[in-house]
């Protein structure tokens, strides 16, 4: 037997020391109990796939005999979103869910998804997750109902070889006006837009999630109340962050006409960053392996060399720099299954011990937990790691209900198409996001 499967057998014994004793429904005609658990994205149901067995065998040393049906459904997550709804609301959903944090806040609020509390309450492995998950994750109920298995910390990744051949400051940035003269400084070598926020229609919620978002979270303005559970649509920070991204563009230093093409991404993250002509790229901590990693969508060589991470500058005075933790994917359970405590046994499973280190080092996210950090083959990923190091300290928005509406508001694209200013911009996404809300679930 490995190393690695001899972690995993002590990993599983350990947590399953304090699980239930027994599984709930009547099981199948053989004594055991199957539970489905759904993977929509590839490369999570490749790492899933191997460590079922060994979830299973552990179970089998308890005394109770757990099948796990894996469900390797390939989707887009529109397509996920539509097709999880409908089997939820038919009641034909699997036991176990494994998506994004964005999704669960409206499937929990229309019942979909078992509340998980009872059986994290005494789990000594959510007592090692970090306070900032945890904050993520909780629902305007106060409840949870997924428990997620990764984090991600969004920050501003830069070239740093191209900005050090071009003399350009390459230091934290402590102000957007400061990190502005920098970007002149590279159009003025380079004749190029030097960065990329993502922007416009094409681009999707990632306007709003990936673009828009990062920057409001870091300027102290509340964009939702969960004891009202209101949005507030016009406020200080919305308006910076709407005037900032009118001055890039006017200035030149985002590029425009990319930023309208169908797939905005291609150009600018998988084209230009890798070229170096685009140095500074708002991302998560997944573009160490998603897009420019080894095996990602655009390869850097050498690029833990050649890359290096800025947090956010400050935008409003009496701000300082930040990053901005954002919920990762999660393990949900779904309210009908027959069978809720297998299914949150797979899911506390996975969300520990070298189990969760594979899934991590696999789809390049930072560890939700404390513990991991000497577990392998995640302990072996430093750009991760100094990611994880970044995390309590990270600005988490507080978002709730209606933020999938909100996203489509964003009217990035007037400002990426020169149709609108920032105030007009601002304007304009209070309206469009009190339309899609509905006037009883905004603050006035």
């Amino acid at each position: 037997m490995s190393r690695n499967r001899v972690r995993a057998a002590a990993a599983a014994g350990a947590l399953l020391a304090g699980a239930l004793t027994a599984c709930s429904g009547s099981g199948d005609d053989d004594g055991s109990v199957t539970i489905k658990l759904l993977e929509y994205q590839k490369a999570r149901a490749d790492v899933i796939e191997p460590l079922i067995p060994e979830f299973e065998r552990a179970m089998a040393r308890r005394g109770q005999e757990v099948k796990v049906e894996l469900i390797a459904d390939t989707l887009t997550d529109d397509q996920f979103r539509t097709k999880i709804t409908q089997q939820l609301h038919s009641g034909s959903a699997p036991d176990v869910i494994d998506m994004g944090g964005t999704n669960v806040t409206g499937l929990a609020g229309a019942g979909y998804l078992l509340k998980l509390d009872e059986y994290l309450d005494g789990w000594d492995g959510w007592d090692q997750y970090y306070a900032s998950v945890k904050d993520g994750v909780r629902q305007p109920d106060g409840g949870y109902y997924s428990l997620p298995h990764e984090a991600s910390v969004q920050s501003l990744f830069y070239r740093k070889d191209v900005l050090e051949r071009l003399g350009v400051d390459t230091s934290q940035p402590r102000t957007w006006d400061e990190l502005i003269g920098r970007m002149k400084q590279v159009r003025a070598e380079t004749g190029e837009a030097p960065m990329v926020l993502p922007a416009g229609t094409a681009w999707g919620a990632g306007s709003w999630s990936e673009g828009l978002l990062p920057i409001v979270a870091g300027t102290g303005s509340t964009l939702y109340d969960a004891e009202s559970r209101k949005w507030t649509l016009e406020s200080e920070g919305l308006s910076a962050a709407f005037d900032l991204y009118a001055e890039l563009i006017e200035d030149g230093l985002l590029p425009a006409r990319d930023l309208q093409n169908p797939n905005p991404w291609e150009p600018t993250k998988y084209q230009k960053f890798p070229e170096g002509t685009i140095t500074v790229a708002a991302q998560g901590s997944w573009g160490w392996k998603y897009d420019w990693g080894p095996e990602g969508a655009a390869p850097i060589e050498n690029v833990r060399e050649k890359v290096g991470v800025w947090d956010y500058p400050a935008l409003v005075p009496g701000t300082e720099p930040y990053s901005v933790s954002g919920g990762g994917y999660g393990y949900s359970v779904s309210a009908e299954s027959g069978h809720p405590d297998a299914a949150a046994e797979l899911v506390k499973w996975l969300s520990s011990g070298v189990p969760l280190a594979k899934q991590l080092t696999a789809v390049g996210a930072v560890s939700p937990r404390k513990d991991l950090s000497g577990t392998a083959p995640y302990k072996d990923e430093p750009t991760l790691l100094e990611a994880e190091r970044k995390l309590p300290g990270t600005v988490q928005p507080l978002l709730g209900d209606g933020q999938d509406q909100v996203s489509q508001a964003v009217p990035t694209a007037e400002l990426v198409s020169g149709d609108a200013d920032g105030g007009e911009a601002a304007d304009d996404f209070a309206e469009e996001a009190e339309e899609l809300l509905g006037r009883p679930r905004v603050a006035k």
